[in-house]
């Protein structure tokens, strides 16, 4: 996609999926009460430091959590979609060179002690050029695929 600004210059605008799935020997509750604790990122997801609410609210949409990286980076994100026991959207609102990131996760039953976990996002970005959001989606997958193993190691302890 092509956006226009003005006669001489075009920028171009990528955006792009990334979807992660695991399968998880766990109770659809054990892992919903893992993943559905959004400040407790620390515990699982791979570079998190501190994870801290911005918002009187824990959980459901108007939640808002600052999770800061090993390396000092900050994110902000706000729950814009929830519904328990299934899943959960959220949507970084600052720290990202990106103009759009929206991600779910969500969890299906595969039987009464098999989950199957899927991390999905949108990505937006007209801040970089196409080499540097092609490796920032290689990153973002490698990413996710981490945290999620290392969420499944966790919960089928």
């Amino acid at each position: 996609m092509k956006e226009s600004h003005g006669k001489n210059f075009k920028k171009i605008i990528s955006h792009r999926h990334r979807k992660k799935t695991i399968k998880i020997k766990a109770s659809k509750d054990k892992v919903w009460r893992k993943i559905s604790n959004i400040a407790g990122l620390p515990t699982w997801v791979v570079d998190v430091k501190k994870t801290v609410y911005l918002s009187k609210k824990k959980k459901d949409v108007g939640a808002v959590r600052l999770i800061t990286f090993a390396d000092g980076n900050q994110i902000e994100e706000h729950i814009v979609a929830w519904k328990t026991g299934e899943y959960f959207t959220y949507v970084a609102t600052d720290g990202l060179p990106l103009r759009a990131y929206v991600a779910t996760i969500s969890i299906k039953p595969k039987s009464k002690n098999l989950v199957e976990l899927t991390w999905q996002s949108y990505i937006n970005s007209k801040k970089m050029s196409e080499k540097q959001f092609t490796e920032f989606l290689a990153f973002m997958g490698s990413f996710y695929e981490a945290s999620l193993e290392n969420l499944k190691s966790l919960l089928q302890k």
